[in-house]
């Protein structure tokens, strides 16, 4: 069963619920407007009413570590929990200058090589983007979630988030090559089988037009 939702001109989504018993399996399969899967895509089941939700927490670890190696920040793209940690390490030979200026959280850190940051809380909902002072070229995002049903897309373009409760959510995509400032493309979907597979096809933006994040989130 499948039915195509579209929403303005930037985004294409194509619902396809596949259903088979009564178990919680939700998969995502995320794809640009080319049709090639779409890597570091956050996807989130939010769920209708939204008081039914419980805390991010309760289902995704509350810290997580970005790395620095090769003037890259690894992961590019990471998710915590609303209250969630972040440690920053740095396993290159120089010094780096980790900042935020968005308003999901601000901050400005110096690490020298082979140092680790404490743990920076990221108390409010949304994303924020990651920079280096010193060399302009590093770019990440932090991923802050409401939902516990959360998870981040691989090569493939897809996410498996296990454990649903049946029922009716909104399905949200993120990607950092998203146009900024815009709603989150979203779909109705139902959990209510072993199984829901959901494919979305979304409108990104070109590579060269994304280097830079400033005033961006």
């Amino acid at each position: 069963m499948g039915r195509r939702v579209t929403t303005g001109a930037v985004v294409m989504l194509l619902v396809a619920a596949c259903h088979t018993a009564a178990a919680t399996t939700f998969t995502a399969e995320i794809a640009d407007q080319d049709g090639k899967p779409v890597q570091n895509a956050v996807v989130s089941l939010v769920p209708d009413p939204k008081t039914a939700m419980p805390g991010a927490s309760t289902r995704l670890p509350s810290e997580k570590i970005i790395d620095q190696r090769l003037e890259i920040f690894l992961p590019i793209v990471t998710i915590v929990p609303r209250n969630g940690r972040v440690v920053f390490t740095n396993n290159d030979p120089t010094t780096h200058q980790v900042y935020s200026f968005s308003p999901v959280k601000q901050f400005e850190i110096t690490l020298a090589r082979d140092a680790s940051s404490p743990p920076i809380v990221f108390p409010s909902v949304g994303v924020a983007a990651l920079g280096c002072n010193i060399h302009d070229n590093m770019i990440a995002y932090i991923f802050v979630a409401d939902s516990p049903w959360t998870g981040l897309t691989g090569a493939d373009g897809r996410v498996v988030i296990e454990d649903v409760p049946p029922g009716n959510y909104q399905a949200q995509v993120w990607h950092y090559r998203y146009p900024p400032r815009r709603e989150m493309p979203s779909a109705r979907v139902a959990v209510a089988s072993d199984t829901t597979r959901w494919t979305a096809n979304i409108r990104v933006m070109t590579r060269s037009t994304t280097r830079s994040h400033a005033g961006s989130y």
